[in-house]
C-alpha cells in the first residue's frame, strides 16, 4: 500500500500545492512531503486529516493507495477502471462540480 503516492496523486489531481494541502490539513510541509515519499508511515489519524483537506473519501485514498498484489478478487483492467473513475470524481469535485460523499 502506498498511500503517500495516493495522496500526492489525489493533491495534484486538485490542482494544489503541497503546502495548501498541509496548512489545511494542519501538519507541516516537511511531514507532508515525507509521507508522499513514502519515507513516513501516517497514522488513521493523519490519513483522515488529509483526506478532510483534500475533500476526498479515506476509502477512496485507500483504494488509490492499494497496489496491484494486494487485491487478487479484482482484475487489473477493472482496478484500472476504478482508479480512472476515482479521479475523475475527484477532479471534478476540485472544479465544484461533483460532491463525494464522505
Amino acid at each position: 500500500m502506498n498511500l503517500g503516492k495516493a495522496i500526492k496523486l489525489c493533491r495534484t489531481q486538485k490542482n494544489m500545492k503541497q503546502s495548501d494541502l498541509a496548512d489545511s490539513a494542519k501538519l507541516s510541509v516537511s511531514y507532508l512531503s515525507l509521507i508522499e515519499q513514502g519515507k513516513r508511515d501516517p497514522n488513521f489519524s493523519t490519513v483522515q486529516q488529509i483526506a478532510t483537506a483534500l475533500n476526498v473519501p479515506v476509502s477512496i485514498l485507500v483504494f488509490l493507495a492499494t497496489e496491484q498484489g494486494e487485491i487478487d478478487d479484482i482484475s487489473p483492467e477493472l482496478a484500472e477502471k476504478l482508479s480512472h473513475t476515482a479521479l475523475k470524481l475527484i477532479g471534478a469535485s476540485a472544479n465544484g462540480s461533483a460532491s463525494l460523499p464522505k
